[in-house]
């Protein structure tokens, strides 16, 4: 009787996850947090319920950070959100870094995201993103020969990684 009385408590423990105190809290689909550190132009650092994350951002890939307009995605995006609250819209999944992948919604509304392509910033992630609106966004810039659209022979961050 002890023995069918214990296998119950360890298997409840299991299913619950009484046992796993390093389980971390799930976050919600869509929650608000404040950004409290730019790494570059798709990488934040945020806080959520006291709890602080690292989000991706979804859809678009921006330079990297010694790359030619690395510095300026990063530059743009702490103008626009750095230390202030925003809303996260995450897809639900994380990337091989344990990032939170999402999109980052200014409180005014502004889709950070979209901003960093609308303005010559970022590339499409088209590896990871079908969106037809972020391609739609990048086509423009390029036309306008704004941002990162300026340069001759723009490196995609993809490409300049793997150098």
């Amino acid at each position: 009787m002890k023995f069918f009385l214990k296998s119950w408590v360890f298997i409840f423990l299991l299913l619950t996850g009484c046992g796993d105190r390093k389980k971390s809290k799930q976050v919600p689909l869509i929650f608000e947090a404040s950004i409290i550190r730019i790494t570059d132009g798709d990488t934040y650092h945020i806080v959520y319920n006291g709890e602080k994350k690292t989000v991706r951002l979804a859809h678009i890939d921006c330079a990297e950070i010694l790359q030619p307009y690395g510095e300026a995605a990063k530059s743009f995006a702490a103008t626009l959100c750095l230390g202030k609250k925003v809303v996260v819209r995450t897809t639900g999944k994380t990337d091989r870094y344990k990032r939170i992948v999402g999109e980052i919604i200014l409180i005014n509304g502004i889709n950070l995201n979209k901003e960093l392509i609308r303005n010559g910033l970022a590339w499409h992630f088209k590896q990871y993103s079908d969106d037809l609106e972020y391609a739609v966004l990048e086509l423009a810039a390029r036309k306008q020969h704004i941002g990162i659209w300026t340069q001759e022979n723009p490196v995609a961050p993809w490409v300049w990684r793997h150098k």
